[in-house]
């Protein structure tokens, strides 16, 4: 419905429609009754009223056309809600909504990771958005120190603030692009190697055959009703209640709890506390 151009918006190609108070609740009405027209021609009647709030986010870098096309998606769920008889007109009840399908869709557009999802952190992140002019010095700049009062204000956990703030100073920047123009560094080269070293996977693993080994000798030092008591209770995929492994071993849940204590120090004495989490 809408050609944009670099810095302008052109009209759109229908002429917006006028409709009086009777017919705007005589159309909301056929709309909530599933009449397709009827939503169409609210939509066309208010569609100055979208683009004028829209107008307000083109700061954010979203194309002007997505913009519109969120508002109208707000204008559709108000649409669905409004009580014609409550003698407002739509666009009062709208002007909510609207703002926050756009206001939710910068948001998801901004960035990969999910910058907020209550309406507080959605609140603040468009207000660092307006005052980001202020934290000179970048993302770095954005110190606790200097985030506690906005926290305070909306509601939100200071380590909340701070990352929401960091991910609000600048939008995401894909790893293949380059450093600096003309030079052929790029961001993704920049990206430390977090994976284990052939060096680190080797001990792990050989850290890992050792501690199974003592776990098995000591398992070996436990009578045939403590080791099924611990396999069960603590080796098992599934944990075992003692009642399940009092039935199996025809002895009381009294005794397995018994049992399982007597194991359990035995173990501990053999392999000490790091070496029973282990098991």
């Amino acid at each position: 419905m809408y050609r944009s151009r670099p810095g302008r918006f052109l009209r759109q190609r229908e002429p917006a429609l006028c409709v009086s108070v009777e017919e705007e609740r005589d159309l909301a009405r056929r709309s909530q009754a599933g009449d397709r027209e009827a939503s169409d021609r609210l939509l066309r009647a208010h569609l100055a009223f979208i683009v004028s709030i829209a107008r307000k986010y083109r700061r954010y870098g979203v194309p002007m056309n997505d913009l519109v096309q969120e508002g109208s998606i707000g204008l559709l769920h108000a649409i669905r809600k409004f009580d014609p008889s409550a003698g407002a007109r739509l666009s009062t009840y709208a002007r909510w909504w609207v703002r926050a399908a756009i206001q939710d869709h910068v948001v998801r557009s901004w960035s990969l990771v999910r910058i907020g999802t209550t309406a507080a952190q959605k609140a603040m992140f468009f207000h660092l958005r307006r005052k980001m002019a202020e934290f000179r010095g970048g993302p770095d700049a954005m110190t606790e120190d200097r985030l506690r009062p906005v926290a305070r204000k909306f509601g939100v956990p200071l380590k909340e603030a701070v990352a929401l703030a960091r991910r609000a100073a600048e939008k995401d920047r894909s790893l293949n692009q380059r450093v600096r123009a003309g030079e052929p560094a790029e961001w993704g080269d920049r990206l430390a190697d977090e994976r284990e070293s052939p060096e680190e996977a080797a001990a792990g693993a050989s850290a890992d055959r050792f501690r199974r080994g003592l776990v098995a000798k000591a398992l070996k030092s436990l009578s045939g009703r403590e080791r099924a008591i611990i396999a069960g209770r603590f080796m098992a995929e599934t944990r075992r209640t003692r009642g399940a492994i009092a039935a199996d071993l025809g002895i009381s849940r009294e005794r397995v709890r018994q049992l399982e204590i007597s194991a359990l120090d035995k173990l501990r004495r053999l392999l000490g506390r790091k070496g029973l989490e282990a098991i």
